[in-house]
Formats: structure tokens, sequence, C-alpha cells
């Protein structure tokens, strides 16, 4: 697989990502707890996927590192929330448990990125 094609694939698998998020936020109850946790996770979880983007179209390497760095810290801070809503149990959504292997995987596959630059 090519740079470009792995870029695309990644891409596309991160809109997924912020799909998936942004339909467990919207199916978190309205109490004031929910709703902070609500607003945090839909942030960096299609934050992820938006700078990754942004990476992609970046002017340089010095900014695409950088955009690079902000997906991979997004990713590590979506699976923060993640957890949180697990252990709070806010949700029946069954898919929270593979919405944060994925987080995992993409902050893992960041990581890489950002260490090989």
């Amino acid at each position: 697989m090519t740079n470009k094609e792995f870029a695309q694939v990644l891409e596309k698998r991160t809109i997924t990502f912020a799909i998936q998020i942004l339909k467990l936020s919207s199916s978190l109850p309205n109490t004031p707890e929910s709703l902070v946790l609500r607003n945090q996770l839909s942030k960096s979880g299609t934050s992820v996927g938006a700078n990754y983007r942004e990476a992609n179209r970046s002017r340089s390497p010095k900014d695409f590192k950088n955009k690079i760095s902000i997906s991979l810290a997004e990713a590590s801070e979506t699976d923060y929330w993640l957890e949180i809503i697990e252990e709070m149990k806010l949700s029946n959504n069954s898919n929270i448990s593979k919405m944060r292997i994925e987080a995992k995987e993409l902050l893992a596959i960041f990581t890489s990125i950002v260490s090989k630059l």
C-alpha cells in the first residue's frame, strides 16, 4: 500500500470513528454531567480526523508533524472520555468498548507516524 493509499484509508477510518462518536454523544442522557461529557467527547472525537486531514494537506514537514501530534492527543483524550462514560454506565451502547479499541489503535498509528518523523 502506498503512502497516499494509506492516507486515504486512514482518513476514511477517522470519519467512521467520528460518526460513531457523534452517535454515542447524541444518545447520552440530558443531565448536566452528560452534557459536559457529550461536548468534550464530540470535540475530541471529531478532531482526530479533522487534524489528520489537515496534516495530509500541510505545507511543510513541521506542520505535518504538528497536526499529527494533535490527532494523537485527541485520540488519547477521546479514549479518556469514553472510559468515563463506560465507567459511569451513562450509555447502553454496546459499541463503547469497540470505540475505545479504535481510539487506542488510532493513537498507536499516530504515535508510530510521529516517531518516524
